[in-house]
């Protein structure tokens, strides 16, 4: 047998369970493996969450037939929303508006005594542009009746208000349909708003791009 005949042999050799090349390339495929799978199953945590079915307004009694759930995934947000889990509590309602299919922020709930805005009506006849909408933000002007049966210079009452709801006025015969505003009022500016109301005032609400003051 030649020297090369030897060689050859040696390299057709079958490798041994000895062989620790052998050990090592089987170690490396099974870490491999054992890290898609982790992967695979960290992609996969998703859990359930609950979302708002339709618009919620501030002041809204918050109940299950309002949410429907949805899965997502929070990671370390989990505290932060409601969760079919952790359960809701009865008698909460929203002291933020919550949004349609917006997850719901546990700090958008409360005691209905914890409210410090209060949504109050205002009709007006003028139109709003298309962009004052419920959660948008508006300016209400004041105007109150004078001695001569006129009204006086108007009055900036609400900076920044935000809206709860538009809803189509009633109207009368041969006269502009009104709309009627449901803005949130602080129980401070309360007395302010609810005493122009009595006083036949003339309201008007203007939208805010700019949002609320600083």
């Amino acid at each position: 047998m030649s020297v090369g005949t030897v060689t050859a042999g040696a390299r057709l050799k079958k490798p041994s369970w000895k062989d620790p090349r052998l050990v090592v390339g089987i170690l490396l495929v099974l870490a491999s493996m054992a890290g898609v799978i982790s992967l695979l199953g960290a992609a996969d945590q998703t859990m359930e969450a609950y979302a708002a079915r339709e618009s919620i307004a501030v002041g809204e009694q918050l109940t299950e037939d309002k949410l429907h759930r949805v899965k997502v995934r929070l990671g370390d947000l989990e505290q932060r929303y409601l969760t079919p889990e952790a359960g809701l509590a009865g008698g909460l309602v929203a002291v933020q508006r919550i949004g349609k299919d917006q997850l719901v922020p546990r700090d958008s709930l409360g005691e209905p005594d914890l409210l410090d805005r209060k949504p109050v009506a205002v009709t007006i006849d003028e139109v709003l542009p298309g962009q004052a909408v419920a959660g948008s933000r508006v300016d209400v002007w004041v105007a109150l009746p004078d001695a001569r049966n006129g009204f006086s210079p108007p009055t900036l009452l609400l900076p920044g208000a935000e809206i709860a709801q538009i809803t189509a006025g009633s109207t009368a015969l041969g006269s502009a349909r009104s709309t009627v505003v449901l803005v949130l009022v602080s129980d401070s500016q309360m007395p302010q708003l609810l005493g122009a109301q009595a006083n036949k005032a003339k309201i008007s609400v203007v939208w805010n791009p700019g949002g609320p003051s600083r």
